[in-house]
């Protein structure tokens, strides 16, 4: 039991390891919480280092989101803990310790969640990033949107509180994270 329960701070740990820094410092691209937006995620890294880099960006978000929840599921962990792992390494992605608990927003790293609790319900959420954004061609809006609905498709997809709840959370704070975009996709001023 108490191993299980290790899976918890080790998914934090592989949350905090900021992909953006890592894959421009090895890419010779500038720091990019100096850059841009200042944001250290795969949009930013986009702006400044192009399509490449963006993508090796958003593929190392996913991953440390999917990989501590998938190995947990694969373990056989209740599903309060797999919950938590998730949620632990997604709070990792937005308060890294390595990097003084400034982190991205954590859009890449919910996905992988997502798709570590179930492939059917991180596959949904993507798919309505995909059409929110085929839409209207705004990032942000088609993350909140697909963030937003997946407590919704948590509890169709899962069928389980604990994955319903730390979808929740998830969102609550990707809310809070892209509160400067909402503030500007009201005012009709967002990329």
């Amino acid at each position: 039991m108490i191993v299980e329960w290790l899976f918890v701070p080790a998914a934090y740990l592989i949350g905090s390891v900021c992909s953006a820094i890592i894959v421009c410092r090895l890419m010779g691209l500038p720091d990019p919480r100096e850059q841009g937006s200042g944001n250290p995620g795969a949009t930013n890294v986009m702006r400044f280092g192009g399509k490449k880099a963006a993508a090796i960006t958003l593929l190392g978000d996913l991953l440390k989101g999917l990989l501590p929840v998938y190995v947990a599921n694969l373990l056989g962990m209740p599903m309060e803990l797999l919950a938590l792992t998730g949620v632990a390494a997604f709070m990792g992605h937005l308060y890294p310790v390595f990097f003084d608990f400034k982190g991205g927003k954590g859009v890449a790293t919910s996905v992988g969640v997502l798709l570590g609790y179930s492939w059917a319900l991180g596959f949904s959420v993507m798919a309505t990033w995909i059409l929110v954004y085929k839409l209207g061609k705004i990032s942000s809006l088609s993350a909140l949107v697909a963030s937003v609905l997946s407590p919704l498709y948590a509890w169709f997809v899962v069928g389980d509180k604990a994955v319903v709840a730390a979808s929740a959370v998830m969102t609550v704070f990707l809310l809070w994270r892209h509160k400067s975009n909402i503030r500007r996709l009201i005012a009709g001023q967002e990329d």
